[in-house]
């Protein structure tokens, strides 16, 4: 089957793909902690941080609709979380819709928390596609080892992207088989078989876990990522984060 891999486009030939992958989540994280730290009522500085972000995408020459449709599939689960939050208050309070002893009104710092949760989560939801888009996967785990990351952490990723795959494509192929042997039928016996489905994936998934570890300690693995690729510290890569991290320090500094 066709699948959709994070690291589709890290083989494009730009400024930021050439970079280090350890400076770049180095920059990139750090990145994030400017945005956290910043104060939910500094609108400027928010506005000066997606400006500096988006002219990074432009620099890295990602697809602006390969970006905005990988941030809005992560955007709804950030908006399950952020939307009730202005909403809920208790006591009497003139306005808003009653539901047993609670008021659910909006107030002005209920939406500056809104906001807050949705303008830092959106922003470091474009740092980290970023980083990951502009990064071959096996590099980027490599770096995180060599930014002395726990190898759990490392291998935890590694297993996980390698074979998410593997089992999104058994379950697609019980649901053909399923599909192909009941046509029509009520929803709970739709239900009840979609149920079945699963707990077989999680027994496959168990025994080819298994499987695969078995394998690879039979191969020698000693639980290190090993790449065709050397990470080597370049005089840009030194510049691209001090300069990135000037740039936040001003945009804190003159912003307020």
């Amino acid at each position: 089957m066709e699948h959709s891999y994070i690291d589709e486009y890290s083989t494009i030939s730009s400024p930021i793909h050439r970079l280090d992958p350890r400076v770049k989540i180095i920059g990139f994280v750090g990145f994030m902690l400017f945005v956290i730290f910043t104060k939910p009522t500094s609108f400027h500085t928010f506005f000066l941080y997606a400006f500096f972000l988006l002219g990074l995408i432009l620099l890295s020459k990602l697809p602006l609709r390969f970006v905005l449709m990988r941030s809005l599939t992560i955007i709804p689960f950030v908006l399950m979380i952020a939307l009730f939050i202005p909403f809920l208050k208790k006591g009497e309070v003139a306005g808003g819709y009653s539901l047993g002893s609670l008021k659910l009104v909006i107030t002005y710092d209920g939406l500056i928390i809104f906001w807050n949760v949705l303008i830092k989560a959106y922003l470091s939801i474009l740092c980290m596609i970023l980083l990951v888009s502009t990064t071959k996967f096996a590099v980027f785990l490599k770096a995180l080892e060599k930014l002395k990351i726990p190898k759990v952490i490392v291998m935890v990723l590694s297993f996980m992207y390698r074979y998410i795959f593997v089992i999104f494509d058994e379950l697609m192929e019980m649901k053909r088989a399923k599909d192909a042997r009941s046509v029509g039928g009520s929803r709970w016996f739709h239900a009840k078989a979609l149920a079945n489905m699963l707990g077989v994936l999680f027994v496959r998934s168990y025994e080819n876990g298994e499987a695969v570890y078995l394998a690879m300690c039979a191969r020698g693995f000693s639980g290190t990522i090993k790449t065709l690729d050397r990470l080597v510290f370049k005089k840009t890569d030194l510049l691209f984060l001090v300069t990135i991290f000037l740039i936040l320090g001003g945009i804190i500094t003159f912003a307020d």
